[in-house]
């Protein structure tokens, strides 16, 4: 009775619930206090080992030589591994599986020979040297037009016109009263057969008149060049007068193969190298002839110069403005021995050429982001100039995932260099993409190469595939608009702007993209 009103009062059941309750906490969760007692002495033997980097798993950025608070988002910053401790500060580290699901691949820089098969695409042109004109050496009215259709074969000495000339009908006269008075004034008579000499009479035909004894009123004008009537000048009814064009004639015999070349190919050709090319109108066949000149001047709106091969033209199997394409295999003269790494390695950013370089010693796969010079290109390769050694190791697929990974720790990357082209950290860059009509490498080039000449333009990348062109720029210096007129001054079309005629029928074949 005595213990029951002992626990009827509430106070003490209250207080027996709080005694059981401390102490199952203390029988289940006893053995907790010396784990926690440990992982705090592991943290003081960190800082007692030495440990001078503390970083928060966060803000990898972040580099403190004590413990403390992140400065970013307040948590405790935590000591670095050993190695960690050791690696560049700019360097990025990643696991083995991280590689994998990156496609992270990596190469050894090698030294090699250097060549390159240039790829030119050009027209037949007539030799300029064997374009000749026909011209009319008698004043008169055209009668009789025997050649009238352009494209005629004419040979040298061929009948072509006839013609009714006043004048020398007036010669002819001069020449038979003077063949009356050749026994008192035969100085005369040679007077009067040089002036129808230089009408282009020959002595033939002033044999006939002088034995006729008539004046003609037509007369007949004969080829004085032989070849193909490239184009007609007068119709019959014309009146011409002497050095009037009749035809122009081109022969055929030989023809030029003029290629375009790219300025940025031009390293890779030089007088004197054989070219093998194609024609679409031949198919099957393939013709060799050597560089026999190049054009000293540049295009200053297409960015393209000329390339001579000079061919025989046995059969007219050549016709002008056929369509050609060439190839040269060039060699860098040299003894295999300069640097050369794959082009995926190579990352671009305006005008710096940057490759991620994989930092020996370490305990797992570490990169580091290394600027350098590149040289010529060629298909699938560069020649590296100046920031690489041989033996080197870098990452040749993947690159991009690498420099990403760097650029969200905030460590040194391709967009936030220190020492970025006039581009500062603290600047936001636009990224913008927009149409760009083109068909072929010459036309990615060129529409590239357009785009980084706007000022405050720090990268630009067409795809042919879907004809556009991706760009960063500062917006403060540059705009949609500068970007699309650049580009269309060279002759490409873009969303907003249109390419003007004449650029754009002066580039090279492979780029003519108007249907």
């Amino acid at each position: 009775m005595k213990t029951n009103t002992i626990f009827s009062n509430k106070y003490i059941k209250s207080g027996l619930l709080i005694g059981a309750g401390l102490f199952l906490g203390w029988i289940f969760f006893h053995d907790s206090a010396p784990e926690k007692t440990e992982a705090t002495a592991e943290i003081h033997d960190h800082a007692a080992e030495g440990h001078d980097v503390w970083t928060c798993s966060m803000h990898p950025q972040i580099r403190k030589d004590e413990p403390g608070d992140c400065p970013i988002c307040g948590m405790d910053l935590i000591p670095l591994l050993k190695s960690d401790a050791v690696m560049d500060d700019q360097a990025i580290e990643m696991s083995e599986s991280a590689m994998k699901l990156a496609e992270v691949q990596t190469s050894v820089v090698t030294r090699g020979n250097v060549s390159k098969e240039v790829r030119l695409f050009g027209k037949i042109q007539a030799d300029e040297r064997l374009l000749k004109t026909q011209t009319a050496h008698i004043p008169g009215r055209i009668e009789q037009l025997l050649v009238n259709v352009t494209g005629e074969n004419v040979k040298k000495g061929q009948l072509i016109a006839k013609v009714y000339s006043p004048e020398l009908l007036t010669a002819q006269n001069e020449l038979l009263q003077a063949l009356e008075m050749a026994d008192k004034y035969p100085a005369m008579l040679d007077a009067a057969r040089e002036k129808l000499r230089l009408w282009k009479l020959n002595d033939q035909q002033i044999a006939e008149i002088e034995k006729s004894g008539k004046a003609k009123a037509v007369f007949d004008v004969f080829a004085t060049t032989s070849g193909i009537v490239a184009n007609r000048k007068v119709n019959m009814g014309d009146y011409v007068s002497t050095g009037d064009v009749l035809f122009e004639m081109a022969d055929l015999s030989r023809v030029w193969a003029l290629f375009d070349a790219y300025e940025s190919d031009l390293s890779w050709i030089s007088k004197g190298q054989d070219l093998e090319f194609t024609a679409q109108a031949i198919p099957g066949k393939t013709f060799n002839g050597k560089i026999t000149f190049i054009d000293p001047l540049v295009d200053a709106s297409t960015r393209i110069t000329k390339v001579r091969v000079e061919v025989p033209n046995t059969g007219l199997q050549f016709k002008p403005e056929m369509f050609v394409n060439g190839i040269i295999k060039s060699q860098q003269a040299g003894a295999g021995d300069q640097l050369i790494i794959p082009q995926s390695a190579v990352l671009w950013t305006g005008t710096r050429s940057i490759v991620y370089v994989k930092l020996p010693g370490a305990n797992h796969p570490t990169f580091k982001m290394r600027e350098i010079t590149l040289g010529r290109s060629m298909k699938d390769t560069y020649v590296v100039m100046d920031g690489l050694a041989e033996g080197e190791e870098i990452v040749t697929n993947g690159t991009f995932s690498i420099d990403a990974a760097a650029q969200l720790a905030g460590k040194t990357s391709m967009m936030n260099s220190s020492e970025s082209e006039g581009f500062s950290q603290s600047e936001t860059l636009t990224k913008l993409q927009f149409k760009v009509s083109g068909e072929c490498e010459m036309c990615k080039d060129r529409i590239e190469t357009a785009a980084k000449t706007v000022s405050g333009v720090k990268s630009a990348e067409w795809t042919a595939e879907k004809q556009l062109l991706y760009v960063e720029f500062d917006a403060d210096k540059a705009n949609s608009d500068d970007i699309q007129k650049a580009v269309a001054a060279v002759g490409h079309d873009t969303e907003n702007f249109k390419a003007p005629d004449g650029v754009y029928k002066a580039l090279p074949g492979c780029c003519l993209y108007r249907k």
